[in-house]
């Protein structure tokens, strides 16, 4: 193999803080909140993936781009990560049914990369100190401009980030002769939910982030679904509405992520920046109905405040993270309304939380 020398690149974190590594070959910088995933696969599905929208990616697996790109792993129609921080960057590949290279895909995409970087003491770092903003720099700007345009990168919090991901027009997934009919609010929705909710003979309409219960209620849904979605849930005002009139009209409502969060605040319920969030494949949660374990994918910044759900009169905690005992999962005592803040579409090896679109279901057929 041919030795070739690679442009030197640096990550800067807005502490101030440098990481060293070298450009796959894209030239420019790229912005964002700097966090890490711990899957060892999936990174297709996790840089298309909306709710990663504005966030540069920190690998923790060794190798990425290995097994190439697959057209159909996708969540979305483009890469939402901002940039991307890894170890070792492979150019080539071996998987046989790979459509492509990462590199192609990242050149087709723009997407700007920094590899052999020491990940695992960037994560370290992270681990320690909280996710911050940071820049990814290939092209040799100097440290002394790249601190002043950081400077003035938003901070995540309070940051509304749905509207850059949402449709901008309704449109129609799965069957028009299904049983059942879904009303969809896209804060950053998934292709998969959509695939599973479609699997369960549901017809699903995806409307705009912005769009009110009228709209949604007019395609005449025998339930809602509030999506996943990046940035923090306070400022969607207009979704916070919309599941307070959904849940005035007792109609079946369930909301992942985003969805979770919205719906709490929706029950005056507040939300709060977590310090690293969950980014991984590998999330233990319990299921305090069942009392069983699931192991989840998970994808989150901001999480629900524990202390005033266990003191609300019509909420309960129905899922627990067993890592830091955060509130994963909750149900309305009073009304047919559940929500996860993991992603039971995402079925990492285990499929062990697709039941919660039975769930949904089943309370369809019990309204």
């Amino acid at each position: 193999m041919k030795y070739t020398t690679r442009q030197s690149a640096i990550l800067l974190l807005s502490d101030g803080t440098i990481f060293h590594g070298k450009s796959i070959g894209i030239s420019g910088t790229t912005f964002g909140e700097v966090c890490f995933n711990t899957g060892m696969t999936g990174y297709q599905e996790i840089f298309t993936d909306p709710s990663y929208f504005g966030q540069i990616m920190v690998a923790t697996n060794a190798h990425i781009g290995n097994y190439g790109v697959n057209d159909s792993e996708v969540e979305s129609d483009s890469i939402k990560i901002s940039g991307l921080v890894c170890k070792n960057f492979s150019f080539n590949y071996s998987r046989e049914d790979a459509s492509e290279s990462l590199e192609s895909y990242f050149i087709k995409e723009n997407l700007i990369c920094i590899s052999d970087v020491d990940t695992r003491a960037l994560v370290s770092y992270i681990r320690d100190n909280g996710a911050m903003n940071a820049v990814i720099c290939t092209d040799g700007t100097s440290i002394e401009d790249l601190k002043i345009a950081l400077a003035n990168v938003p901070n995540m919090e309070g940051l509304e980030l749905a509207s850059k991901v949402s449709t901008t027009e309704p449109y129609f997934y799965g069957d028009e002769n299904a049983t059942y009919k879904i009303s969809a609010l896209d804060l950053g929705i998934k292709k998969n939910i959509l695939r599973n909710l479609a699997k369960r003979d549901c017809y699903i309409k995806v409307f705009p982030y912005n769009s009110t219960f009228k709209d949604l209620s007019a395609f005449n849904p025998d339930g809602y679904f509030l999506s996943n979605g990046p940035g923090d849930p306070d400022p969607l005002f207009g979704a916070i509405e919309m599941a307070k009139e959904i849940l005035a009209n007792d109609k079946p409502l369930f909301g992942i992520c985003l969805g979770h969060q919205v719906i709490a605040l929706a029950n005056g319920v507040s939300t709060y920046k977590m310090f690293n969030g969950h980014r991984g494949i590998n999330h233990p949660v319990k299921n305090i109905i069942t009392g069983k374990g699931e192991i989840t994918s998970q994808n989150h910044g901001f999480a629900v405040n524990k202390e005033q759900l266990d003191n609300h009169p019509d909420l309960e905690i129905t899922h627990l993270h067993l890592n830091d005992e955060t509130v994963a999962g909750m149900r309305m005592k009073n009304k047919n309304c559940f929500s996860v803040q993991y992603h039971p579409e995402a079925s990492p090896g285990p499929h062990d939380s697709s039941y919660l679109f039975d769930q949904f279901i089943e309370n369809i057929k019990g309204n």
